[in-house]
């Protein structure tokens, strides 16, 4: 009796984490074609099984271009969309039974600018500001100083920071968003080295089972 039990844990516990490895790309393989005109159905269920075979998961996409799914976990995936794009998605628990998408998208052209949206597991929409109240400013990522808001080259350069960009990116190992500071990508090459030295490290985010905060 006690052997059968131990065998019935054994088996279901496997089950579970079979189900749990099946969760990312189960939702990826479901995800309606609106939301990523890039790729077919087709393409989604070849990526993984390119990569579940051991081989390098690339495929012709939609417009004829070359995409390919660079890593897939049972909660995180990769995809290099085109030779200037990504597209990330991490499933993140909100309960011991629910989880929401968090979808990143970035486009480098060339200073790269990250899109971050969550949907629910069978993909509908929900509201960002109710998963990221608050993004991070160009403050958080310029380091002022005493000396340097009265020094012209560092107000120069200041100024031709007119727009903020910044990529984000999930993690794979764990439930963290960081953004980088792309900004000083698109300026001209002087105004961007008078900022570098004053550019902090990146924001990183992490999840508390609500947000990221």
């Amino acid at each position: 009796m006690i052997k059968r039990l131990t065998i019935l844990i054994s088996f279901l516990m496997g089950a579970v984490v079979a189900l749990q490895a099946q969760e990312a790309k189960a939702c990826f393989k479901s995800m309606p074609d609106s939301l990523c005109p890039l790729l077919s159905a087709v393409n989604r269920a070849d990526f993984i099984d390119f990569l579940e075979s051991k081989m390098k998961a690339e495929v012709t996409n939609n417009f004829g271009g070359k995409s390919e799914m660079t890593e897939l976990t049972s909660d995180y995936l990769h995809v290099k969309m085109t030779p200037q794009s990504t597209w990330q998605m991490k499933l993140l628990a909100v309960s011991d039974t629910a989880k929401v998408i968090c979808v990143v998208s970035t486009a480098c052209a060339p200073a790269c600018d990250s899109h971050i949206r969550f949907y629910t597991t069978d993909w509908a929409a929900l509201p960002v500001s109710s998963y990221l109240p608050v993004l991070p400013t160009m403050n958080d990522f310029i380091a002022e100083s005493a000396d340097s808001v009265h020094t012209y080259g560092y107000q120069d350069a200041c100024r031709q920071a007119d727009m903020l960009l910044m990529k984000a990116d999930l993690s794979a190992k764990e439930a963290t968003l960081t953004f980088t500071f792309t900004t000083i990508d698109y300026m001209n090459k002087e105004a961007a080295e008078k900022l570098r030295p004053f550019v902090r490290r990146p924001v990183v985010y992490t999840w508390d089972g609500k947000s990221f905060r």
